[in-house]
């Protein structure tokens, strides 16, 4: 018969006849095409991410070569950094101690001598104005850069609490907690406000005064100053922290005149009532000279000035 297919299917006992019109043949075709079809596609989505996966398993290996290679360039730049940091702490501890050898051996060798008149001969603080009094006070540091201070290391040789051995201790230990306000004790302007690693004083302000003094603030956590720029007694300066060489939160406060320390807690009880107290402690200043200077200055601040600018009419043609 026309369009129909015939097949047979024979076996040792019997044949089989089966017949199969066209539109079956090509329905069987087109189910075997796509069967086909979906192995094929198959086998590519296979061999797609079989590529696929290889490629991650290269990146991973690259990525994990990479990642050793980091740890170990940290594990170096880690080392270094100690390194440094211990080489850092040695040159502080060597400034520390040449510092103090310096002022020892000045002390020795006569530059720091105790004045041979006695502080009766040396200034009349009885003949000082008020205003006398008031202008030392403000320029020159006096009160305490604490609202409220303790004083928990004093001034003179001590253990040192970080580096081992005895040392001259240039200053006075306040106690504070982080963060307390710090403000500055005389009229000045500031000369240094920044990191100060290597003397192991951390952040660190320090302050120029008249008259040959100055004031230093160590191991500060904030500095809300700049370099160059003027300040009043009482001005906020920074806040108190545990920065540098320090095993605690403290204030580090140092009170210099032309550049050789001197022991701040005299000038920590100076004040107008207790104005005579500095004069009779701290025998390295000279007293006498700086007293005529101030005098000198407030009688020049007191002369009305003689010349009158002279008016538009005298100098118009």
């Amino acid at each position: 018969m026309r369009n129909h297919y015939q097949i047979t299917i024979t076996d040792c006992h019997r044949a089989r006849h089966y017949t199969l019109t066209e539109v079956m043949r090509r329905a069987a075709l087109a189910a075997g095409g796509a069967v086909g079809a979906i192995f094929l596609g198959g086998l590519l989505v296979i061999y797609a991410l079989s590529g696929r996966v290889e490629k991650l398993d290269t990146n991973l290996a690259d990525l994990s070569d990479r990642n050793a290679a980091i740890q170990e360039r940290n594990a170096e730049l880690l080392a270094r950094q100690a390194q440094l940091t211990a080489q850092v702490d040695a040159r502080a501890s060597e400034l520390i101690a040449l510092s103090d050898d310096l002022e020892q051996l000045e002390t020795i060798i006569g530059l720091n001598p105790p004045p041979t008149l006695p502080v009766a001969e040396r200034i009349s603080v009885a003949s000082h104005t008020a205003f006398e009094k008031n202008l030392m006070l403000s320029s020159i540091p006096s009160g305490y850069p604490l609202a409220q201070a303790t004083v928990t290391s004093s001034f003179g040789m001590r253990e040192h609490p970080v580096v081992e051995g005895t040392r001259l201790h240039g200053g006075v230990d306040l106690r504070a907690s982080i963060g307390t306000e710090v403000t500055a004790t005389a009229d000045g302007v500031v000369e240094y406000a920044g990191n100060n690693v290597g003397s192991g004083m951390g952040k660190m302000i320090k302050i120029v005064h008249n008259y040959g003094f100055s004031t230093i603030f160590a191991h500060l956590s904030e500095i809300d100053v700049e370099v160059g720029q003027y300040v009043a007694q009482g001005e906020p300066i920074g806040r108190s922290g545990n920065s540098g060489l320090s095993e605690a939160p403290h204030l580090h406060y140092e009170v210099r005149y032309l550049e050789r320390r001197l022991n701040p807690s005299s000038f920590m009880d100076w004040s107008f009532e207790r104005y005579q107290t500095v004069f009779e402690q701290e025998e390295r200043v000279q007293w006498q000279s700086l007293a005529r200077t101030v005098r000198s200055k407030v009688r020049v601040m007191d002369q009305p000035s003689s010349r009158q600018a002279p008016s538009l009419s005298a100098i118009s043609p």
